[in-house]
């Protein structure tokens, strides 16, 4: 996906959440987010949207600390998060394509990874203000959820972060059945885990495979519901929801 289709994604994202956030009440629990509430969701993802904008709009070099999200509830609070989030838009659509700035995945730009990083992160918080709003939630691309699944297994759990680890090698592999090629292969120690694109070893070289189609697999993954499909050990599937928050 090209850098506009992400922010086209981020704009889109962001209203959904906001007109979730809206009809389901700031007081609503958030079922994909154990713990937290609606104006929990708005408060971090506001701020997580303004952190970004820095990055891009101000041109930091190094990482700088998220912020303190504000005293706001209710409409006030849903307006505070349109706006930054407006704002996050705007920025990346404006931004130079060889802006300079600090971000901590692997890309082929910084303005290519904040697209990317907050479209996602956006789409995955979309889908917790829906689980509060109740009813179903809105589909997500396939294309986005295989990029999705690649961000998350290629990128932030290849990062020393991640404590998805095993006392004894495992495989697990992910298989998105409804993408060609959309498999990745994780490969799980004490190390850090070590993610293959394709069918590393065959059909038959893993140890726990989890299956279906990428929208679903992709707030799987994130642990927003459970697996579609599981073959081999599910104790590989269970240790994934277990140990896979993303800090």
């Amino acid at each position: 996906m090209e850098t506009a289709a992400f922010v086209e994604v981020l704009d889109r994202e962001g209203d959904l959440l906001a007109t979730a956030a809206e009809l389901a009440g700031t007081d609503s629990k958030v079922p994909t987010c154990p713990g937290w509430q609606v104006r929990d969701l708005l408060r971090h993802t506001g701020v997580v949207h303004r952190w970004a904008t820095s990055f891009v709009a101000e041109g930091h070099i190094g990482p700088r600390p998220e912020g303190s999200p504000p005293d706001l509830d209710g409409s006030a609070l849903v307006s505070w998060f349109r706006k930054g989030h407006g704002r996050l838009v705007d920025t990346l659509a404006r931004a130079a394509p060889d802006v300079r700035c600090w971000h901590f995945l692997p890309a082929p730009s910084p303005l290519a990874f904040w697209a990317r990083r907050q479209a996602h992160e956006t789409t995955v918080h979309r889908i917790d203000a829906e689980s509060a709003r109740g009813g179903g939630p809105t589909p997500v691309g396939v294309d986005l959820a295989v990029d999705g699944i690649d961000e998350l297994l290629c990128g932030f759990h290849a990062r020393p972060k991640s404590a998805v680890r095993t006392e004894v090698p495992r495989t697990l592999r992910v298989r998105a059945t409804d993408s060609p090629g959309a498999v990745w292969t994780v490969r799980l120690s004490t190390h850090i885990p070590v993610t293959e694109r394709g069918d590393a070893g065959g059909a038959g070289g893993a140890d726990c495979e989890v299956t279906g189609p990428a929208a679903r697999l992709y707030p799987a993954l994130w642990n927003r519901c459970p697996f579609p499909e599981v073959t081999g050990d599910a104790a590989l599937a269970a240790l994934w929801r277990e140990k896979s928050g993303v800090v």
